[in-house]
Order: structure tokens, then sequence, then C-alpha cells
């Protein structure tokens, strides 16, 4: 393990065993955005200082051209000016919000006036932590556009101990978003993703409807490569496949403004999660105006995207069919008002641009069921030659549930295009029940080299025409005719 992994295992034991003791009888579904709200908090505040100390230095720099002569009360009044932080990408923080006020204040009773000498003098009336919180969260959006409606203000109505949140505010000030050897970005990601999931398992079914296994998403962008174009989430949760398409760009030395982000979440919280965590990356993205129901309130009504992931709620029994008989959509067959699977399916294929492709994660029942006219839809996008892979993973590598699961890749073009072989009528099947390990007792994981590359690699191989061959019990090519 290498220095900086060393790092962050120390900081996730620590972070996740100190949060968890302050949780009490807080439900885990809404501890997480308390425990999240404050981490970004933090972040943007230590950005914003990081920058203030860089402001001064350049300020007393005789040779610099920020320099301002030696006057101390100028070089003051110049720190708050909003423009020297946003030409760096920094987020303007408020005098109230920024994490030094947050954390001294949070230890002072209820009733005492604060004097906030950074920036203009203003008087502050403390009622509680909580209000506090969301008081700061008002200011920060009230001074950074992107963020509006997205920061959690709920601090005060859950009626959470000051005690308890106070120390809370005392154990996210231990993390070190400045650190020699990684980029504050990547600790705050790597901090988003582990509490993301642990947060996970500790909801249990609940908690897998806005996360995916990391090995998964990662997985399927190793295959699906979206290097380039509109990349597009219907029930994108938290984010994962965004931000690990931004990790694969990034790996290979493309341009995150290479790829444009589109996505929809019907959860309010969990949509708000979602446009924290591309923010707080620097991604610009497109979620609608609003949470909403992706069958009912399509948000990108005219998308037709380069790649389509997600991991939809396996065999969703309410979603609105019997409104939606007469969609456009529905080109293979009207899907069945008890089970959502390819409902899911047939509206990524509506959104799929000319030479996109796409992945979704199902339950292992879609490729067998004949219910309710399942069998006839997938008749009908099998003879479409839209299917092109099929991958058959292993149990136990979701938080959430233990239905066997399968992702179908799809795609609109199997002729030979952008390095790849003329496929038509081939299909690639791919098994991988048998890989992975147990990363604990209850689930599995992948390993980045032994599974997630051997998997990609074989489906690139087939896709090319070089070095592929059928493997006994792991990888077979069909054809569809």
């Amino acid at each position: 393990m290498d220095e900086n992994e060393n790092f962050l295992k120390e900081l996730d034991n620590k972070l996740w065993t100190s949060a968890d003791k302050l949780r009490s009888n807080l439900d885990a579904a809404v501890y997480k955005h308390v425990v999240l709200g404050l981490v970004f908090l933090k972040y943007v505040s230590d950005a914003f200082e990081e920058r203030r100390k860089e402001l001064l230095g350049q300020f007393k720099d005789p040779d610099h051209e920020y320099y301002l002569g030696g006057d101390e009360e100028l070089e003051a009044e110049e720190l708050e000016i909003r423009d020297y932080y946003t030409e760096k990408n920094v987020f303007w923080v408020p005098a109230l919000a920024r994490w030094g006020t947050l954390q001294s204040c949070a230890k002072l009773p209820s009733g005492t006036e604060i004097t906030i000498k950074n920036g203009k003098v203003d008087t502050y009336k403390m009622i509680s932590v909580g209000r506090l919180l969301d008081d700061a969260m008002e200011a920060i959006e009230k001074d950074n556009p992107k963020l509006k409606g997205v920061l959690t203000k709920d601090y005060a109505r859950l009626q959470l101990e000051s005690g308890k949140l106070g120390e809370l505010i005392d154990l996210v000030s231990t993390i070190p978003f400045i650190h020699e050897n990684m980029k504050a970005k990547d600790i705050l990601g790597h901090v988003y993703e582990y509490f993301l999931g642990q947060f996970a398992s500790a909801e249990g079914k609940k908690g897998g409807q806005y996360y995916t296994p990391k090995s998964i998403v990662t997985l399927i962008v190793e295959m699906l490569e979206p290097f380039q174009g509109r990349v597009y989430d219907p029930a994108c949760g938290s984010g994962g496949f965004f931000v690990q398409s931004e990790r694969f760009v990034e790996e290979h030395d493309g341009r995150i403004g290479q790829l444009s982000i589109y996505g929809q979440e019907s959860n309010p919280t969990t949509w708000r999660l979602a446009c924290m965590n591309m923010v707080i990356r620097g991604m610009d993205f497109d979620f609608g105006k609003e949470p909403a129901d992706t069958f009912t309130r399509d948000q990108h009504p005219d998308l037709r995207a380069n790649y389509i992931m997600t991991n939809p709620p396996f065999n969703m029994k309410e979603w609105g069919g019997e409104q939606l008989k007469d969609d456009p959509r529905w080109k293979y067959g009207i899907p069945p008002s008890s089970n959502a699977n390819f409902a899911w399916m047939q509206h990524m294929i509506y959104h799929l641009a000319p030479n996109g492709s796409m992945a979704l994660l199902l339950a292992n029942g879609s490729m067998s069921s004949n219910t309710n006219n399942e069998g006839e839809i997938r008749k009908s996008i099998i003879e479409a030659d839209l299917v092109e892979c099929m991958v058959a993973l292993p149990g136990q590598l979701f938080t959430n549930t233990q239905i066997p699961a399968c992702i179908w890749f799809l795609t609109r073009n199997k002729e030979s295009y952008n390095g790849s072989r003329a496929r038509k009528g081939e299909v690639l099947f791919i098994d991988a029940r048998d890989l992975g390990y147990m990363k604990d007792r209850v689930l599995r994981d992948f390993d980045h080299e032994k599974d997630i590359l051997r998997i990609a690699n074989t489906f690139h191989a087939w896709k090319k025409g070089a070095d592929y061959e059928d493997v006994p019990g792991f990888c077979k090519s069909c054809d569809t005719g």
C-alpha cells in the first residue's frame, strides 16, 4: 500500500468510527446529509482560506502585480473582494460560513451576540448550532448561484443536540484537505465516496437506491469508454457514473470539458447530493430544473446521448405504466405496469444518439422472463440488433439486494466505427459469476486488474476483432440469427 492509500485508509477509519458514534438515534438516511453537508462546508472554506493566504502573500510582494504598498488596511479590504476568488474557481465563502467562525461559534451558548470582523462588521445572534449551520448554508447559496437549492439546510429542523453537532464539527475539522501529494478535490471525492458506501450499508435496502458499488461503476465505464460527448444517467442517484467518467477521461489524458453531463433523480435529497457531488469537482451538469420522476416528467425529452449508464431500482413495481401506454418511447412493446425493467431499457434506447452505446444493470430475470409482454419486448430488441454484450455478475456485490444481476450493453451502431469491426448479428456473453473476492463477510468486490480489466479487455478485443477467442466458462461470441 503506498503512502497516499495508507493516508486515505487511516482517514476513512477515523472519520466513520467517530461519525457513527455521534449518530445517536438519527436515521442513516438523514444523517448522511448532515455529515456530507458539513464535509462540503469544510472543503469550500479550506479552499477559500488557501486562496486568501495566497492573495495576502501577493499583496505584500513588491514584485507582484497585486502589491498594495504595505497598506494593511487596504490589504484587509481587498481580501474581501469576491472576484479575487471566483477568478480562480474558488467559491466565495461569506464571513458567517467560514469554518473558523462556525467552529468557534458552535461552542457558544444560545442568545450570544457575535460580532464578525472578517470583511464587514456584522452582528449575529446565536440561537442554536443547527440554525447557525442553516444560515451559513443560506449565505453560501446566496453568493454562489451554482449552489442555489443544492445545500442541506435542515439542521435546525432536525433538532439535533447542539453538543452533538459541535462534536461533529470538530470531527470534520480534522479532515486534512491540504496534502503535499494529493489534490484537495481528490481527498474530498474519496471522503464522499467512502461515506456514501458506508451509509448505503447502514441504510440497508433503501441505501442502495442511490449508491452503486464503485467496482460495478468502474467496470461499466471501462467497457463503454465515455471519452467525449453527452453522458446521461436517467436514475443518477448521487452521480457515481459521472464521477467515474471524469476519472476515466483524466486517466486517458483527456479534458473534462469533453463531457457533457445529464442526469435525472426523483428523490429531492439525493438530487441535491448529486448536484453537490458535481459542484465540488467543478463539473458542468444538467440534472433538470428539479428532482422528478424519469417516466412521467422526463427532464431531457430532446436529449440524444452518446453514452447512457444507469442502475435503476430492480423490478420496480409502481412506476406509472398505466398512464403511459401510448408513450413514444415504447417502440419495442408496452412495458408491463407491474415491472419497470423494460421501461428503463426502452427509455434509454429512445435517448441514444445514432452512434450511441448504453449499459443497464438489471435483475437476471430480465434475460428470461416472458410474463406480461416482457418476452416479446426482449425479442424485438434482439431482432433490432441492439444488444451487443451481456455480463452475468456474481452475487453479494450490492448492499441492498441479493437478487442475481446482469449488465445489458446495447448500441445503435454495429457497423465498423471508431476502431471497432462490423459486428452485425453478433452478441458477446461474459460469465463473471465466479470472479471477485469477499471484502468482508457480506460483500463481494472486484479486483481492478484481475476482474474489471479482464472483462473490459475481453469486450474491447471482441469489438476490434483482435486477440479475441472464446474461453469456456467465461466468454462466448454468438450469432443472433
